[in-house]
């Protein structure tokens, strides 16, 4: 099968698979092989190779990034239980100050999401939300739409979050992470503006339970929930495994720039590298764990982070089999030879793709990591060929990935659960909020693919 009969398949496949997904409820690693296993027989890759396809596209995911993500993961677990996410929401409160709780809350939950899975992030963040909002008379629910947006911008946009990880990997910018990173922070912006914006709108027309006097709850202050975790680290203890890393893949980065052979030169590539990066974050966050007394826990935080990471190490290489899949058929070739009919869509082909896929089966991490392995393969057919061009590509992939959060979501559900909102609300609220600052997202991504 090749040409438009193969674009065709291509997407009834990929129709079947959220159907697979989110209608017959089978997970999303078994849903990506099962049609990655039949657009190769469509494909017409002959029968012996295909065993050895799939094996490569699997074994090569976990070969380039399964480390890293693991280990990523691992500095925000331990950034969650020594308290130093919370003393970096406290360094937000102290830059942005207290009259503008929500813009507080938003920055807070971009910084924290950046290592911390915007889930748990919110369930971290959410007792601080309620002390402000207790402190400041500001609306609930705009310091909830404000606190879900944060965190969800970070969490899709910037490395070493699992989903923009495996998508700078898939589309080979491994040892550009630090592009990605900077590119991820730049496309924030227009989001952030318009999350931030909605949520001031939206907070004045929708009310929460824990704003009516009849919710009876006891709301501590900032100042108890600081004293909980008793003492907090140091400012410098607490950004030093999320900071060095990116320090030292930067500095990484202008050695190889400047071309130097020396031995000096060879070791701070050699630390530049993400895995030895991360790695050296992930000393400094066991030594930020010993230093505040919970030495004990670090066999068990080891063993939680492996298990919340299993399942997105093997979507990921799911995704990875998929996009070897379309590498090996005829499809790449069929787009180059008809480049200038695909490049019409440009940089909203990767978006509309995640966003059909997140919209269908709820995962920003599924959606990310399958849209990254469908486009890597065509990144040079629809003109795509720099590596700025990549790093644009994975964030118009994780602005995809936000549009929309829904009841299929997990994040629609911690958002509206603890920040007291109905289901309706939630819609009016955290799903018009994720449309909202997606194509806000996109657009600054469109822009800025006219400057680069």
């Amino acid at each position: 099968m090749t040409g438009i009969s193969l674009i065709i398949a291509f997407v009834v496949a990929i129709v079947a698979m959220i159907l697979l997904i989110s209608k017959l409820k089978v997970h999303p690693f078994l849903a990506i092989l099962l049609v990655s296993l039949v657009l190769a027989l469509l494909a017409g890759i002959p029968l012996r190779q295909v065993p050895g396809v799939i094996g490569s596209g699997f074994a090569g995911t976990f070969t380039s990034i399964g480390i890293v993500i693991i280990l990523g993961a691992f500095i925000g677990a331990v950034l969650e239980k020594t308290g130093a996410a919370f003393k970096l929401a406290d360094l937000v409160i102290r830059l942005v100050g207290k009259k503008r709780p929500e813009l507080a809350i938003e920055l807070m939950g971009w910084v924290v999401s950046i290592p911390v899975f915007c889930d748990s992030g919110f369930v971290i963040l959410n007792p601080i939300r309620k002390a402000l909002v207790r402190q400041t008379g500001a609306s609930s629910v705009a310091m909830t739409v404000c606190l879900s947006c944060g965190l969800y911008i970070a969490h899709v946009f910037i490395p070493p979050t699992p989903g923009p990880l495996a998508a700078a990997q898939a589309l080979g910018m491994e040892n550009n992470l630090l592009l990605v990173i900077g590119m991820g922070a730049l496309c924030s912006i227009f989001p952030l503006v318009a999350g931030y914006f909605f949520a001031r709108h939206i907070g004045r027309k929708v009310k929460s339970a824990d704003e009516t006097a009849a919710s009876g709850q006891t709301v501590k202050t900032y100042e108890e929930l600081k004293a909980e975790f008793g003492k907090l680290p140091g400012a410098c203890n607490a950004l030093a495994p999320i900071l060095v890393p990116i320090l030292l893949m930067a500095l990484a980065s202008f050695v190889s720039m400047a071309h130097g052979g020396s031995l000096l030169a060879d070791i701070f590539l050699f630390l530049g590298t993400p895995v030895m990066a991360l790695s050296v974050g992930v000393v400094l966050a066991i030594l930020q764990l010993y230093l505040a007394g919970k030495g004990k826990d670090f066999y068990k935080l080891t063993n939680d982070t492996l298990k919340t990471v299993g399942p997105i190490l093997f979507v990921t290489a799911a995704g990875g089999v998929l996009g070897k899949v379309i590498a090996s058929s005829d499809m790449v070739n069929f787009i180059t030879d008809h480049a200038v009919n695909f490049k019409v869509v440009g940089i909203f082909f990767p978006f509309l793709l995640a966003a059909v896929l997140k919209s269908a089966q709820g995962s920003s991490t599924v959606a990310i990591t399958t849209t990254a392995g469908i486009v890597a393969p065509l990144l040079a057919a629809l003109g795509f060929v720099t590596p700025v061009d990549a790093a644009l590509v994975v964030v118009a992939i994780g602005a995809g990935a936000m549009t929309v959060s829904h009841a299929n979501d997990s994040y629609f559900w911690v958002v509206t659960s603890f920040g007291d909102l109905t289901t309706q609300d939630g819609y009016r609220t955290q799903t018009l909020m994720t449309l909202v600052i997606g194509l806000a997202a996109m657009l600054e991504v469109f822009i800025l693919s006219l400057i680069f």
